[in-house]
Parts: structure tokens; C-alpha cells; sequence
């Protein structure tokens, strides 16, 4: 059952001392999976994740046999992670060579490589579990993550390789973002391309390996990808952008660690990812941005202007208005009375449509280049849109030699 007050006592860092620690780990990983992430998801790579992270368990299990074969327990936790680090290294180079090398494009690279690599962690996890050397309890957790059995020495690790991958982050941040959306500008700036790409690599096989004890290697890659994409919805700017997606993966680590705290049994990894997707979802719904209400608002604002202008000018014309859309969007207005005559605020309306109509066709005629804005513009009050110096000028062309504006 979920426990409202462990999970508050959780969030306020008073659920005890390991609990904290792993919610300040997670809290670090989130943060540095986000910032990561979103220079995956720029520079388009975000499938890469997905094969390291997969690519770490045939080195989970080689490092577990090594340290067992040397009379140790096999779950020293440095030990077990550097074994990841290097399976993920060779998985990373295997997907490089097999791109530059024969004519398999970077998907069915990752593909082949990811499918190989999990096949072989698993089969040596197996193998661990027959030979009855070590400490085998708890080594397949780095498949899903576990933090209930996490020592507290395990916590301060995982912390403090969250902590370095985001102090990398902050350091070499300008390379990584001139070379996501730039790379001629990079290289003539003397940025080395292959080494920050390789950079980048690093820092991904650091968040995965680091998430390994959390979320474990198969949810490990949402933490990559999900706070990214979330972020994307809020922002047009890359630096809003990379600490909106910091801020939704720490939300996630935070938030996911005190549900996992406040109810028996429930594993924390995929309830952080779980929280990640509700805040994805969010996200896709209500930003702003690019969010699916704020679409829709836009869309039926812009239909309420188009019917707006079109009624407007069909009055000044003297013509009938036949158009249900037009005709509720003038009555709600109250340029025209029910019967579908026009009012005086209609008529002085309809007047000042079709002089703004004139002066955005001079406009678009003096600026040919922005014709196709213009006519969207042009559904707005002119003064909204325009200078005050603009609209003058307008007028004065409006006139003509002789200096007198038409009638209003």
C-alpha cells in the first residue's frame, strides 16, 4: 500500500540515511542523463545509448567471474562498473567499425551489436549462476536496477560518478553544442570533430554504466532519451532546452526514488522511468511550445481571425455573410446583430479591415521576400505587427501626391 507519509518523509530527505543517499544519486543521474541526452538527441544519435547500455552486461559478468576467480566476492561494485565501461567501449567500437567498414547503415550497426552483446550477458549470467562461485545474489539486478540492496559505500560511487559526468558536461559544453548543429562552423573554429563525437560517447557509457545499480542497463537508456525529448516541447533554445531536460531527469530520479520508498517492494528504477514518461506526456500535452492544447489553441485562434477578417470585409462589401464560423465569430464580437446586419462598432470595424488590407498590400508589395508572412501578419491589428514609423510610411504611399488619405 502506498504510505503518503513515507513518501513525504522521502522527498524532505527524512526517510534515512541510505534513502537520501540514493535520492541524491539518482537525483545526480537524472541530471546528467537529461544534459546528456540532449546532445544525443541534437546530434541525432540517441540509438547509440541503446547499444552501450545493452553492450554493458557481457562486462558485468566477465569482471564478477575475474574478481570470483581471484578469491573475491565478485560484487565489488568499482570493479564490476570498470567491466562495464570496457564491454561498453568495445561495443561502441565495434558499431564504429562496422559503419566505416562495410555498407550496414548505423541502425542495423547498433542493431547487430546491441542483439550480440545482450545474447552473450545473458548467456554469462547463467553461466554465473550454475558455478556457484562468489556471491552471485543480486547480479542479475543490473538488468532492472535495484537500490534496496545498495550499500551505502555503492551509493556514494554512483553519486559521485553522476556528479563528474555533469562537471564534464558543464566544461565542454560549447564544443558539443557547435559541433550538434554546426560542424563546419566546429571544425573551422578548430574544434576536432571525431574527438568531441568520441566525447560525447564517453559521457553516454558514463551515464549508462552509472545508472547501471538504479534503473539497470534496459531502462537506463530512457533517462537518455525521454528528458530530452520532454524539453524539446518547451523551448526553441539549445541552452533552456539542456537544463529543462537536467531538470525533468533529476525531477524523475527524485520523485521515482521517494515512490519507490514509500511503497514494499516496488523497484525504483522502473518507477523512475515511469515518472520520466508522466512527465513526458505533460509535456507533450500542455508546453507551450509545441504542446498539443497549445497547437490546438493556435490553430482555432488563427481559424477565429481568418473568419474574423473575411467577415469584416464581406460587410464592407455589402455582401452576405453565409459562413456559421463567420457569423458566430462576429455575433460574439457584436458586429453584427442577430439578424446578420452589421452594427456600428461593425461598420467602423469593417472600415478599418479593409485600410489595414490596403497597407499590408503595399507592405507586401515594398517587401517582396516576406509576401508569404506578411499574409499571415496581416489577420493582426497593423500597429501589432508593425512600427509606428512603418504604418506612417505605409499611409503616406496609401495617399498618394497628394497627401490626403482617403476617408475612413
Amino acid at each position: 500500500m502506498f504510505d503518503i507519509s513515507a513518501f513525504v518523509d522521502a522527498l524532505t530527505f527524512r526517510a534515512g540515511y541510505n534513502t537520501a543517499i540514493v535520492a541524491i544519486g539518482a537525483i545526480l543521474l537524472g541530471w546528467a542523463g537529461g544534459t546528456v541526452g540532449t546532445y544525443l538527441l541534437l546530434r541525432q544519435r540517441s540509438l547509440v545509448s541503446d547499444a552501450l547500455s545493452h553492450a554493458t552486461l557481457p562486462g558485468v559478468g566477465v569482471a564478477f567471474l575475474v574478481m570470483a576467480w581471484f578469491g573475491g566476492s565478485g560484487r565489488f561494485l568499482p570493479g564490476l562498473l570498470l567491466g562495464a565501461a570496457i564491454s561498453a567501449m568495445i561495443g561502441l567500437a565495434c558499431v564504429e567499425w562496422l559503419t566505416r567498414r562495410t555498407r550496414l547503415k548505423s541502425d542495423a550497426a547498433i542493431g547487430a551489436v546491441l542483439s550480440s552483446f545482450f545474447g552473450l550477458g545473458i548467456v554469462l549470467l547463467t553461466v554465473i549462476q550454475s558455478l556457484g562461485i562468489g556471491r552471485q545474489a543480486g547480479i542479475g539486478s543490473f538488468l532492472l536496477g535495484s537500490t534496496s540492496g545498495m550499500l551505502r559505500n555503492e551509493a556514494y560511487t554512483l553519486a559521485a560518478l553522476a556528479l563528474f559526468v555533469a562537471f564534464l558536461v558543464f566544461v565542454f559544453r560549447r564544443p558539443l553544442t557547435l559541433v550538434c548543429f554546426d560542424e563546419t562552423f566546429a571544425r573551422t573554429s578548430g574544434i576536432d570533430i571525431r574527438r568531441t563525437d568520441l566525447l560525447l560517447m564517453f559521457l553516454v557509457m558514463a551515464v549508462t554504466v552509472t545508472g547501471l545499480r538504479i534503473v539497470g542497463l534496459i531502462l537506463v537508456v530512457a533517462l537518455l532519451i525521454i528528458p530530452p525529448v520532454a524539453a524539446r516541447f518547451w523551448t526553441e533554445k539549445t541552452g533552456t532546452m539542456i537544463v529543462a531536460s537536467g531538470l525533468i531527469g533529476a525531477a524523475s530520479g527524485f520523485v521515482g526514488t521517494a515512490l519507490s520508498a514509500s511503497v514494499p517492494n516496488f523497484p525504483a528504477g522502473p518507477v523512475i522511468v515511469l515518472v520520466a514518461a508522466v512527465l513526458f506526456a505533460l509535456s507533450l500535452l500542455f508546453a507551450p511550445a509545441r504542446g498539443v492544447f497549445y497547437g490546438l489553441y493556435r490553430a482555432r485562434a488563427f481559424s477565429r481571425k481568418v473568419h474574423r477578417r473575411q467577415g469584416l470585409l464581406a460587410i464592407l462589401r455589402g455582401e452576405a455573410i453565409y459562413d456559421h464560423d463567420t457569423l458566430k465569430v462576429l455575433r460574439s464580437e457584436k458586429l453584427i446583430h442577430g439578424d446578420g446586419t452589421p452594427t456600428r462598432a461593425g461598420l467602423d470595424a469593417a472600415e478599418t479591415a479593409a485600410r489595414e488590407e490596403a497597407l499590408w498590400t503595399i507592405y507586401a508589395r515594398n517587401n517582396p521576400d516576406a509576401a508569404n508572412r506578411a499574409a499571415r501578419m496581416r489577420l493582426d491589428p497593423i500597429a501589432e505587427r508593425l512600427t509606428a514609423g512603418e504604418i506612417a510610411e505605409l499611409e503616406r504611399q496609401f495617399a498618394g501626391p497628394s497627401g490626403v488619405l482617403p476617408a475612413r
